[in-house]
């Protein structure tokens, strides 16, 4: 008989297995990686492509390409794309990331043949119809007024734009840089972004020669887009430090977010900081929810985390508390920081953030997909599968003196720029 009295034993994640991609090639020389996994006939393609020519007076390009790119071609309309899409049960969807754009299609494989006509078509033929254009952009000015009303959006964008200044990674939009965008420009940025020696293949699901040989059929041949482009590249030094306060008398709630420039993934140091800032708020169970929200309830909720893009990397802590305790929160914060810089994590709490991230990495391989998503990462950070051994094999060895140390190496609010968007 089972005693629901006593708690299940708690053991750590021993191995952790991912699934390789096979590696192949169009015939126009575009790289497909594959995880052919699964038993369900179902298939998702990923076209990803590098953002490129940078250009501050148009930071809106590569944003506005990626929304509109399926809302008109030479042969197609919005709405026909639309209904043919729906028709075969399928799933497109289009992303913009700070580095890399996308085109994703989910469909089942009985009807991949019909479906990537109409993907050659989006990749090869877009126009950005005006009439579309115009719905973007106003819809595009109403959303982001009333972003500019919430304190956390404020947040957010001046503390991206104190450490990125004017790149891709932390530009200043306002209303008039949609104003600004033009047709023509959207179409020359999708000729030169668009093309296939700017495009990898990322392939999950139920995925042999069949399915290829269809996908090289349609996409592997007479790809129109060549114009010239050049892949963005930044560099960032040290930016503002300090405080920025934006006053708003009224508020209830004050905004905070608070960070530096850090580390990438290519660091050797990046998987240590990783259960660095687990331990700090990178999960329900730590410090700072520990502290801001259960102990002082002056939060719903706070968090941490680090960021690594292709060309830096970044730390930052966010919440909103009331106006009222903001002037503590942030004393609170700097509290558990300095307590991680001088004393060492107890075994048990450092135990408990073991399980919970191998844990959760475990759980996050749970379908072709996810292990698509886990290469995706890697690859595009010049990195192979040994960078999740490496994550795994710290996440289980690290020590609490290791841990202080990385503290007091990148957990040092001197350095922090620190946002605070209500009343302090």
């Amino acid at each position: 008989m089972l005693n629901r009295t006593l708690a299940p034993e708690s053991k750590q994640v021993d191995e952790i297995n991912f699934i390789e991609p096979l590696k192949q090639q169009l015939d126009n020389g575009i790289p497909v990686f594959t995880i052919n996994a699964g038993k369900q006939e179902l298939v998702r393609i990923e076209f990803i492509f590098e953002n490129v020519n940078w250009d501050q007076s148009k930071p809106l390009q590569a944003v506005a390409v990626s929304h509109l790119i399926n809302n008109g071609t030479a042969k197609l309309t919005a709405k026909d794309i639309a209904e043919k899409v729906d028709y075969y049960g399928a799933f497109l969807q289009t992303e913009y990331g700070a580095d890399q754009s996308s085109v994703k299609v989910y469909t089942l494989n009985k009807h991949l043949a019909a479906v990537l006509p109409i993907l050659r078509s989006i990749l090869n033929e877009s126009i950005f119809p005006q009439q579309e254009l115009d719905i973007f952009i106003q819809n595009q000015k109403q959303s982001l007024q009333v972003s500019l009303q919430k304190n956390d959006f404020l947040a957010r964008k001046h503390f991206a734009h104190a450490i990125f200044g004017d790149s891709t990674y932390g530009s200043n939009i306002a209303a008039s840089d949609y104003d600004a965008i033009q047709q023509a420009d959207l179409l020359s940025y999708f000729k030169a972004a668009y093309k296939p020696e700017n495009c990898t293949i990322i392939v999950a699901g139920k995925f042999e020669d069949k399915e290829f040989n269809l996908l090289n059929d349609f996409l592997g041949k007479d790809w129109d887009n060549h114009e010239a482009s050049v892949v963005n590249k930044f560099e960032f030094s040290e930016g503002t430090k300090g405080e920025v306060l934006i006053e708003r008398p009224d508020a209830i709630q004050s905004a905070i977010r608070m960070g530096a420039l850090a580390i990438t993934r290519k660091h050797k140091d990046f998987p240590g900081f990783q259960v660095l800032n687990c331990l700090l708020g990178g999960y329900f169970g730590s410090r700072l929810m520990a502290n801001i929200r259960e102990d002082k309830g002056y939060t719903y909720g706070i968090g941490s985390a680090v960021v690594s893009l292709k060309d830096a990397g970044y730390f930052f802590i966010a919440t909103e508390v009331g106006a009222d305790v903001c002037s503590s929160a942030l004393t609170e914060i700097e509290k558990e920081i300095e307590l991680l810089r001088t004393e060492t994590v107890t075994e048990e709490e450092l135990n408990l953030v073991r399980n919970y991230m191998l844990g959760s990495m475990l759980g996050s391989l749970e379908n072709a997909f996810s292990h698509a998503d886990k290469f995706k990462n890697a690859y595009f950070s010049g990195l192979d599968y040994t960078y999740y051994d490496n994550y795994i094999e710290t996440v289980k060895t690290i020590t609490a003196e290791e841990l202080k140390q990385l503290a007091n190496q990148y957990l040092n609010p001197a350095d922090f720029t620190k946002v605070v968007v209500g009343k302090k």
